[in-house]
């Protein structure tokens, strides 16, 4: 989610509903030595810049107590540190500490795992940061209780959620963001001087204490989160039904929609000319159903089905066939749609969906992600982004942009569709637009409005020299939402160019949050060139320039060379957002002219 959805290869899909094992993700810390001489990836096997982290070593606390002492010792070195989840979700460099290359440390939360307390008179309960959200929602759900609103994807941990501003869909109330529920935090931070004979300290903060609302969104750059009490409600069951219509007009109706839809979401297939709304309500835990979400692009998938659909992808964006890949993914969608997303009824039949809605219990129903879960069957089958095989290889534009300009957005985006009508197909293999609600949030680097989160998924090249069909028509919607219609980035997500200007949209809460830094961790040693340059601290950017630096999305064009003039790709003004400059494939004598 990281947040990512993919979707299977139709051809695949009998295949796919027999398989029960999966080999589940490698490691993202990889060592030459033990614990030391490491290098530190993400989930998807690259970073947005393409760059290796090196680190020294790597530390595996179990307790507290250990990860103090772990924290202790790189400050007493001044060692810069950043904190790892188990499977490293986040697509930008979060996980890779500042400093010299291959002299930090990264400590890992995979040992921070379990349930530490619960209180039913209030409904609370205190996990340790590195739980991950399948492993808390089972632990909740057997005390009776559930965690109101949660990303879809289980393979994030608590730490890690929490610290990109993960969240789920939903206006009502708190609204969907997962810190929004976080009523007590226990970090592990540096200390200048020792305490107590360390270096580092406990810090404690309750739900009253203003640094908690910097400390549940921090990108990890206040020190380690040792603890999290979440406020949870007793067990619920939801009822989902999944209904699909003409997208005309269908921009007037986001608000209303969001309004009236306890869970809601809305996926767009712009070339296809239509729109899967999700019915997603609350129902009491007597209603009668056992369904379970098992989307089927986070199940274990054969790799050969997908190598195959990336092959099929390669070459059609090989041979310029933009063409081929509508039609190839809309009999993908066609085929989702039909047997019900991957959710399950569960009702005794031998069909898993057997037709909407589909009910069942919270902790059932609001995430996905059983290819984690699987037995190693030597990478037959794993998860379909796994980079241990030649699977889906992918950019992520994650932007957030308020509903009272959502229908402005969506109309300039028809433009382009209408102009191009191919150009978008590329996104439909992901869910095409996909669409949650978020509320304004509390906390210094949450949402500064109520927002539609849109999550665009589209093909990226191993060659990162390498342009994309319709370069120029992705790039163009990237720019019009983050420059015209102000768009906040998702933190855990996102090309380089998504954090530009971060911190003129955060204005007076990124000053907050800046001091609450200043007041953890004086000498920066968690943070580092990204987070810094993210922040606008300390003279860093986010754009990396160079040749072919645009078509990877580290910087916009502003010369030819930044995109691919051999290849025919030149920097020209976007066609209905004008102030853009975007990698466009063009005849060689409208480039000479």
């Amino acid at each position: 989610m990281a947040a990512t959805h993919i979707a299977l290869f139709a051809s695949g899909l009998a295949v796919l509903l027999l398989l029960v094992q999966g080999s589940p993700p490698g490691p993202v810390v990889q060592c030459r030595s033990g614990n030391t001489n490491c290098t530190v990836t993400n989930g998807y096997g690259a970073f947005p810049d393409r760059s290796t982290c090196h680190v020294a070593a790597v530390a595996y606390p179990s307790t507290e107590q250990e990860l103090l002492l772990a924290v202790s010792d790189a400050t007493e070195k001044q060692q810069h540190m950043k904190a790892v989840t188990m499977y490293s979700h986040s697509i930008p460099k979060l996980s890779c500490p500042g400093g010299p290359s291959g002299q930090g440390l990264v400590i890992s939360t995979q040992l921070l795992n379990r349930s530490v307390r619960v209180d039913m008179a209030t409904s609370r309960m205190t996990f340790e940061a590195g739980i991950t959200l399948r492993a808390l929602l089972d632990a909740a759900a057997a005390r009776g209780l559930a965690l109101p609103h949660s990303p879809y994807w289980q393979g994030i941990t608590l730490g890690g959620l929490l610290s990109t501003g993960s969240h789920g869909s939903s206006v009502f109330g708190k609204g969907s963001a997962v810190h929004e529920y976080v009523v007590g935090m226990r970090l592990v931070v540096p200390s200048p001087v020792p305490v107590n004979g360390y270096y580092a300290k406990i810090v404690n903060l309750g739900e009253d204490n203003p640094d908690l609302l910097a400390a549940k969104v921090s990108l990890g750059v206040l020190g380690v989160i040792s603890q999290v009490t979440l406020q949870l409600e007793p067990m619920f069951k939801r009822s989902i039904t999944n209904r699909v219509v003409s997208d005309v007009g269908f921009e007037q109706t986001i608000s209303s929609y969001a309004a009236a839809t306890y869970y809601g979401d809305i996926s767009w297939y712009p070339s296809q000319r239509r729109v899967v709304y999700r019915d997603d309500i609350k129902v009491p835990i007597t209603t009668k159903g056992k369904g379970v979400n098992d989307y089927l692009g986070f199940r274990a998938q054969p790799t050969l089905v997908v190598a195959s659909l990336r092959a099929s992808e390669e070459l059609l964006e090989a041979t310029g066939n933009a063409e081929g890949k509508c039609v190839l993914f809309r009999l993908q969608v066609d085929t989702l749609i039909a047997i019900g997303m991957g959710f399950k009824n569960n009702d005794g039949s031998l069909l898993e969906f057997t037709g909407y809605p589909v009910i069942g219990n919270q902790s059932d129903m609001q995430s996905a992600g059983s290819c984690l879960r699987s037995a190693e069957d030597n990478l037959l089958t794993a998860c379909g982004w796994d980079p241990r095989f030649a699977g889906l290889f992918y950019h992520q534009t994650t932007i957030s942009i308020p509903f009272t300009t959502i229908a402005d957005f969506i109309a300039d985006v028809k433009k382009l569709r209408d102009a191009h009508p191919d150009a978008l197909c590329s996104t439909e293999l992901y869910l095409g637009f996909f669409m949650r609600f978020v509320r304004n949030s509390t906390a210094y680097l949450g949402k500064t409005d109520d927002v539609v989160d849109i999550d665009i998924t589209y093909y990226r090249s191993k060659d990162p020299k390498k342009p994309r069909l319709y370069e120029d028509v992705l790039e163009e919607i990237e720019q019009m939402a983050l420059f015209k219609y102000n768009a906040l980035p998702h933190w855990g997500k996102n090309r380089n160019v998504g954090f530009l200007n971060v911190k003129n949209k955060l204005g007076a809460k990124l000053d907050k949050f800046v001091s609450v830094i200043h007041k953890y961790d004086s000498n920066g040693l968690f943070s580092s060139d990204w987070t810094d340059a993210v922040l606008g601290l300390r003279g860093k950017e986010v754009v990396v320039q160079g040749d072919g630096c645009a078509l990877e999305g580290l910087c916009i064009c502003s010369t030819d060379d930044h995109c691919a003039p051999k290849q025919g790709y030149y920097c020209r003004p976007g066609e209905v957002y004008e102030q853009a400059r975007v990698c466009r494939k063009i005849k060689s004598v409208e480039a000479d002219g």
